[in-house]
């Protein structure tokens, strides 16, 4: 098929990590997260991911953002795409502190970017070396693209459909910290508008893609689209994630429409020259495992044990998008295995506030936290435990209720990838 919408995206792709990237060092995203704390809470299994030091991390996204603006040029597009996705996969899994299910899938696509032909046309690659340049490419591209959109929107309008979001209570919390905004803060703190938008969430996740397919819905959820996601970008200010779901767009129109709108000198490719290549039966089987997992993901939870609203277990990597709220309470207290001295940790001397607020609130942040003092106490040759007590969390602004079993020694206890872990106590969620 006409390669059109493939060349248009890598322009927009590109623009936007590049605005992503540079945009984390501007607004002080990248001091706050990655060079200010003293420990990043890494994903498990990550911990070797760490920041670099001094103003290394300013330099590591500089580069990002330059690459970026390479992929939008279509330069040594193969290079920059693969060195990106190393780059920004990394500095994904070296905090979780500003966890965001659009990091997660900026990281699929710019994967996925890595190995289709986006540079084919309209890049620096092909002035060079003209004889490369193409107006084709596989149809498998744009159905990737479809299909890996579809799961994200499916699976998110799915897990809105419990208690807190059905009753609407869960859309009051999220426009609570937009009160103060000019004209729309008052109209959002409204009943009716908590409706509305409870409602629609819903509807578009689960409709969005299939009413893009077909030819007579298109237009009109193309402009719902538009609606939709402005004004994710204005409540929520997510990043770039809204302008990337507008440019996703670009995959279910025709590509001669593509072609006409942004490309009128690019040349056609009709019909009859359609080629129909022998099946890849390594691409088929490559396509097939990576779908599998990501129809797997997102439902691991319901082989865990509790509610996940409650434990977090499946949580991320789910598209399990604003649906909660989280608060805790604790202390953590350190015993010396040897002398037997108790310490009260004040976290603040070791974590920042976004810090503070999870690790009371996450099982995971609290082991971590555990593990990362044991090997702080360690390094004076201190052998100790470390409890987390008075342990409460509040899901949703229900009453605090309690959360981590005060009695586990969180430094010297493993962590289950798979399966429950039963130092999270049972769930107290009911509905309200």
């Amino acid at each position: 098929m006409d390669n059109s919408p493939l060349i248009i995206f890598r322009i927009f792709f590109g623009f936007l990590v590049a605005c992503e990237s540079f945009g984390a060092i501007a607004t002080g995203w990248v001091h706050r997260n990655l060079i200010a704390p003293r420990f990043t809470f890494p994903f498990i299994d990550f911990d070797w991911l760490q920041p670099l030091p001094g103003v290394g991390m300013y330099i590591y996204f500089a580069v990002m953002g330059l690459l970026g603006l390479f992929i939008a040029l279509g330069y040594k597009y193969r290079f920059s795409i693969i060195l990106f996705t190393i780059l920004w996969a990394a500095v994904y899994l070296m905090q979780k502190t500003a966890y965001n299910n659009h990091y997660y899938l900026l990281v699929l696509i710019s994967l996925f970017m890595c190995f289709v032909p986006a540079n084919k046309n309209y890049s620096l690659d092909t002035k060079k070396h003209q004889e490369k340049q193409t107006d084709a490419m596989y149809s498998y591209v744009k159905w990737f693209i479809v299909l890996q959109l579809f799961i994200v929107y499916v699976y998110a309008s799915i897990a809105k459909l419990y208690g807190d979001w059905l009753d609407f209570s869960m859309i009051r919390i999220l426009m609570q910290p937009v009160a103060d905004y000019p004209f729309i803060g008052e109209p959002l703190q409204q009943d009716w508008a908590h409706k509305i938008i409870g409602t629609t969430g819903i509807l578009f996740d689960l409709l969005i893609i299939p009413a893009l397919l077909w030819r007579r819905t298109r237009k009109t959820a193309f402009f719902l689209s538009i609606f939709f996601h402005l004004f994710n970008a204005i409540v929520f200010q997510i990043g770039i994630f809204p302008f990337l779901s507008l440019a996703f767009n670009v995959f279910f129109f025709e590509p001669k429409t593509i072609r006409k709108l942004f490309f009128r000198k690019k040349k056609a490719y009709t019909a009859n020259e359609l080629v129909i290549p022998k099946y890849n039966n390594t691409l088929l089987a490559v396509m097939s495992i990576y779908f599998s997992i990501q129809l797997l993901l997102p439902v691991r939870h319901h082989l865990i044990a509790d509610n996940v609203l409650w434990t977090e277990e499946g949580h991320r990597l789910s598209w399990r998008m604003m649906l909660r709220s989280r608060a805790g309470k604790g202390q953590f207290k350190l015993v010396n295995n040897d002398t037997g001295k108790e310490t009260i940790i004040k976290p603040a001397e070791f974590l920042n506030s976004s810090q503070q607020r999870k690790v009371f609130a996450y099982p995971d942040f609290a082991w971590q936290f555990a593990g990362y003092l044991e090997k702080e106490y360690s390094k004076n040759g201190e052998d100790i435990s470390v409890y987390l007590e008075n342990s409460q969390v509040s899901i949703n602004d229900r009453p605090y209720a309690p959360f981590i079993d005060s009695r586990t020694d969180l430094a010297n206890t493993p962590w289950l990838r798979f399966t429950h872990h039963e130092w999270i106590l049972p769930s107290q969620l009911e509905d309200k």
